[in-house]
């Protein structure tokens, strides 16, 4: 079995549809770093099945998805063919006469991966299968990349073992008895579950049957009890049944009593619509005194109420005439006030008029005073600055004596005055106030 063509699409940094033919002898693909060398031996172990982001380069699977450039947009699918020709029958008996296979692995964004072998989807486990019974694989040893020789000098011997597995074509046998070791582990701890379910099942079925016994006990008493239960309900329904009899005759009996009652019953209404009937024109009679005496009780309470009012009206004209002969008593005593006010208010007016007088006549001698006590004071002034010029300094000082005895006369006689007008005022103001 050999590798034809491998076609990309949107994996890695091929934005577009790729395809790259392997052709008979040598093919080998050169270019310079960062041109996308080891992208294509990459999409050919993720198309084998490679599941480990890491080794993809990236922090998780969908990193493989073309994310875009300044000139190209991203996409939101990945896409890597592989064309196989089967010209050995080899592989798995389900492909060994198939001459063409076709392996196809597509991821979508927030949808994961698929694969397809020649159309039909099938799981990643049945790829990684089909290339292991190939003897190759996404960790087959075959796909050489940087520092893988010298990772192989220096491997373990269980890795050298698989490279030797690998070369004798038996790595798919390998692992399918690993996928069988653990089906096997898987059916043993699935046995020993079983096991650990049946003892529990083991332990409920003692239980239960326990509980059967019990159920079964339970229920030969109860229907027992049921049966007892019926006889006490036949006893009570017999009894019932006499009971039923001996009503009927006694009502039997009371039909006869109450038959003869109602006959008695009659008879008397009878005799009572015969007294009845003499007795309506006695009733009638009655009934119109009864009639007239009420008309007459209406009558005297109306006649009563008034009476009552006019009694309230007599007792309100005689407080209406105790109030008028206070007023007139309170108006009396207002009028008796009011005059004697009136004559003293003209007492104090006539007081009034004698303090206006005397107060201007104070208030004229106080000015006559000051004028006179100027002029003096102003000779008197003249005199000394006279005696003063001449050196009668003895002169100077008796004139000034006398200004001053002047000055004391005045402010007494000032006094008396200021004194004699607080009380004027204080009177006029208490006659105004009044």
């Amino acid at each position: 079995m050999e590798f034809k063509k491998i076609q990309l699409n949107g994996f890695k940094s091929f934005a577009d549809k790729t395809s790259l033919l392997i052709e008979d002898g040598l093919t080998g693909i050169v270019g310079p770093n960062g041109c996308g060398k080891s992208n294509i031996v990459e999409s050919l172990r993720w198309c084998m099945g490679e599941t480990s982001a890491k080794s993809m380069r990236g922090s998780g699977m969908e990193d493989v998805i073309f994310s875009g450039t300044s000139n190209k947009p991203s996409k939101n699918i990945a896409e890597v063919i592989v064309n196989l020709s089967n010209d050995g029958s080899l592989g798995s008996h389900n492909y060994k006469h198939i001459p063409e296979i076709e392996i196809r692995r597509k991821i979508e964004k927030d949808k994961g991966s698929k694969f397809h072998i020649n159309g039909k989807e099938v799981r990643a486990k049945d790829a990684q299968m089909f290339f292991a019974d190939l003897s190759t694989g996404a960790h087959s040893p075959s796909l050489i990349s940087q520092g893988r020789i010298g990772s192989l000098v220096t491997a373990k011997p269980s890795d050298r073992r698989a490279i030797l597995e690998e070369a004798a074509g038996i790595s798919g046998l390998h692992a399918r008895r690993h996928e069988a070791e653990v089906r096997l582990n898987a059916a043993e701890n699935n046995l020993k579950r079983a096991d650990e379910l049946r003892r529990q099942q083991e332990k409920q079925l003692v239980n239960l049957q326990k509980q059967a016994e019990e159920a079964g006990k339970y229920k030969m008493i109860s229907e027992e009890i049921k049966k007892i239960e019926a006889g006490l309900y036949f006893l009570k329904l017999q009894e019932i049944d006499k009971e039923i009899t001996l009503e009927k005759e006694i009502n039997k009996d009371s039909d006869q009593e109450f038959e003869n009652i109602t006959n008695k019953i009659n008879e008397i209404e009878k005799n009572i619509e015969s007294e009845s009937a003499t007795n309506t024109p006695i009733k009638e009679k009655n009934f119109e005194i009864l009639s007239k005496i009420q008309r007459l009780n209406l009558e005297l309470k109306s006649l009563d109420e008034e009476n009552d009012r006019i009694q309230r009206e007599i007792e309100n004209f005689k407080n209406s005439l105790v109030e008028i002969d206070n007023d007139l008593d309170r108006e009396k005593g207002i009028t008796i006030d009011a005059n004697s006010n009136e004559k003293r208010l003209k007492e104090e007016k006539n007081d009034l008029i004698n303090i206006d007088t005397k107060y201007y006549d104070t208030e004229k001698k106080s000015n006559d005073d000051l004028f006179s006590v100027k002029d003096k004071l102003k000779n008197n002034l003249e005199n000394v600055k006279n005696l003063i010029s001449k050196n009668q300094n003895d002169d100077a000082i008796k004139a000034i004596e006398e200004c001053k005895n002047i000055i004391e006369e005045y402010a007494e006689s000032y006094s008396k005055n200021q004194n004699i007008k607080k009380r004027f005022n204080k009177e006029k103001r208490k006659n105004k106030n009044y």
